[in-house]
């Protein structure tokens, strides 16, 4: 069976990986393509990568024939997702949204730490949080609504949560944590859109590596969220001179009781165990951290754990591609779970080696 799917926001840089993917996929029929900049374009003028793999041309954001499909892709920005889910929902259309508009399940979080009202809050209780590993849950009551021929909203995780939530949650709900978790992520430049600033202009990424956003992070409410941690994050993410790759290193200081029964050995088989139905989370092998060229490319993450017995610090690495398992790959992964598919459907692929 195929499912007729659009992407709005293609053009973008999270949008085009959705393309590529889609183009692929053997149950998404990819019928439209939306972004304002390049509407009448088309694709393969303006990404030459696909010249030969598809005639698609980019139409306005408003185009009429979304209502007609079966499934969207949001890949705007963040505040701009509210402006069309509601329509969307209202035709019967099912949204899968790679913003942070839905995510949060608190309108007033939300509001004060994207600094703008949330118009449609009713339907955030309604959106199901998109981290298939941890969410399954939330996912599985969407699929039962697209089953019945109602749409579902599904708001994706962000990428600095998927790698770090990853990373954490097991830990953290065998209730190793004692006091504040420390997060700090690299993340490649694509993470920061299309648009290029100042920080992510060639001149200024480039042999640079820098902090930005310590202490006010917008990602670190949905940290806390998925974790269960109000208030406990401190979050410090990381610009370098990358593509695409995020590394999130993650210290969770034992309890005292914790950290007097501890042994890494079976702290890292309940990770084993926890992610073993997961097609895309791989556990390393002690004395292994993970590498972000591992992962490029792919919908995997890697997960490594260490011990500082002095400190009584527990260490987990996660390393996921930005484009992908934080943003693209995670949103197929999730639209593939709510119309019955395969989780993995489109996007068995192995990172190059090289």
């Amino acid at each position: 069976m195929k499912f007729n799917v659009g992407v709005v926001g293609a053009g973008g840089y999270a949008g085009i990986e959705l393309v590529r993917r889609l183009l692929g996929h053997p149950f998404f029929d990819l019928h439209l393509i939306t972004d304002n900049e390049y509407a009448g374009q088309r694709l393969d003028a303006v990404y030459p990568s696909f010249i030969g793999k598809s005639d698609l041309v980019f139409t306005k954001r408003d185009n009429p024939e979304i209502s007609e499909l079966d499934l969207v892709f949001l890949a705007v920005p963040h505040t701009a997702a509210m402006s069309v889910v509601p329509d969307l929902l209202e035709a019967g259309v099912t949204v899968i949204d790679l913003s942070a508009d839905y995510r949060l399940k608190d309108a007033d979080v939300y509001e004060t730490w994207y600094g703008v009202k949330h118009t449609s809050p009713s339907l955030l209780p309604k959106a199901a949080f998109g981290l298939p590993e941890i969410t399954g849950d939330q996912l599985d009551q969407a699929a039962q609504r697209f089953a019945k021929n109602l749409p579902a909203l599904v708001a994706c995780a962000g990428c600095y949560p998927t790698a770090t939530s990853l990373a954490a949650y097991p830990a953290v709900h065998a209730g190793l944590l004692d006091g504040p978790l420390f997060v700090q992520v690299i993340s490649g430049v694509t993470g920061s859109g299309k648009k290029p600033s100042s920080r992510t202009h060639f001149c200024s990424a480039d042999e640079n590596v820098e902090a930005y956003g310590a202490g006010n992070h917008r990602h670190t409410p949905e940290i806390e969220q998925i974790l269960g941690l109000p208030g406990r994050v401190v979050f410090i993410p990381h610009l370098a001179p990358l593509k695409r790759g995020l590394l999130s290193t993650v210290t969770l200081h034992l309890s005292d009781d914790a950290a007097q029964n501890f042994d890494l050995e079976k702290l890292h088989q309940s990770y084993v165990d926890f992610y073993r139905e997961s097609p895309f989370v791989h556990v390393l092998d002690l004395g292994q951290l993970p590498r972000t060229a591992s992962v490029c490319g792919t919908n995997n993450a890697q997960i490594g754990l260490a011990y500082d017995a002095r400190t009584h610090t527990l260490i987990a690495v996660g390393a996921i591609d930005n484009l992908e398992k934080g943003a693209a790959g995670q949103a197929i992964q999730c639209a593939n779970i709510v119309c019955g598919l395969s989780q993995d459907a489109g996007l068995t692929d192995v990172a190059m080696p090289v």
